[in-house]
């Protein structure tokens, strides 16, 4: 059983709740922090990197990042976390109340997940505040809702000072580096939009930007990168022809063999 309950405030404040592990891909449109009351969840980066949180434990998810997450019924507690979600919106308006002689000089921290030191007093207090709320099934104010996105933005604030930067930042989402993400991603079934969505780029800024690191187009590009790592797994003589074809990101096995002798001039089957 799952019950998720969402109080309608521009998709602010959210509580889930359920009995059962589930699991999802997940990408974060905007900052968003996560308290987990019980249970745990497995937090799993772009670059493979994994975080468990568990009863406690509060993590800062930065916009425009891809995650996996998986959560889990723990010692046969539910899984229960709170989410508190800061808009572009609020925090331009939060940004013109602060006077910014006394922002710190600081540069963008290119982390995607910070975790918060273990049981933090100033956490726990506005995440806990909140709960009676969701208990009730009474929503709070929008006076009530600022004022908890206030004192998430000054938990983050006195946290880590690069925030600043991150927190700040109106001009672009972050751009997460193209080649990188494609090195780490080019085996998966990803349309343009998709790829472009996920490095924090619209399609035609995207285009533009592969153009500044490739004379390829970028379908040409992900095809090459492909026919490179069947090329090093043949080589290596552990693999069967049909296992490459896929495991890279090739969908027809036809295809597949003929593009790579237009590359390598012989048949996969010849390379083994």
């Amino acid at each position: 059983m799952e019950r998720l309950d969402v109080f309608n405030c521009s998709n602010i404040l959210i509580a889930s709740y359920f009995t059962d592990e589930k699991e999802c891909a997940h990408e974060n449109r905007e900052h968003t922090l996560i308290y987990l009351c019980s249970g745990k969840l497995e937090i799993t980066e772009e670059q493979g990197r994994k975080t468990i949180l568990r009863q406690g434990d509060c993590a800062f998810m930065r916009r425009d990042h891809r995650m996996w997450l998986q959560k889990h019924i723990e010692n046969k507690t539910p899984y229960r976390s709170i989410v508190l979600k800061f808009s572009r919106q609020f925090l331009r308006e939060a940004y013109q109340m602060f006077d910014k002689k006394e922002f710190p000089d600081v540069q963008r921290n290119k982390k995607s997940l910070y975790v918060f030191p273990h049981e933090r007093p100033d956490v726990r207090s506005l995440f806990e505040s909140v709960i009676p709320y969701f208990e009730a099934g009474v929503q709070p104010s929008d006076e009530i809702l600022k004022l908890k996105m206030m004192e998430g933005l000054y938990l983050l604030l006195h946290t880590d000072k690069s925030l600043y930067a991150s927190l700040f930042d109106f001009v672009d989402p972050w751009k997460i580096d193209i080649l990188d993400f494609l090195n780490k991603n080019y085996m998966c079934d990803l349309t343009l939009e998709e790829i472009a969505k996920y490095t924090g780029r619209s399609l035609a800024t995207f285009k533009r930007d592969f153009k500044k690191i490739s004379d390829l187009p970028p379908q040409k590009w992900l095809i090459r990168r492909r026919l490179e790592a069947a090329h090093a797994l043949m080589r290596s003589g552990k693999r069967k022809v049909t296992e490459v074809c896929f495991d890279v990101g090739f969908k027809n096995l036809s295809h597949f063999s003929k593009v790579y002798k237009e590359m390598y001039g012989c048949s996969p089957i010849n390379s083994i």
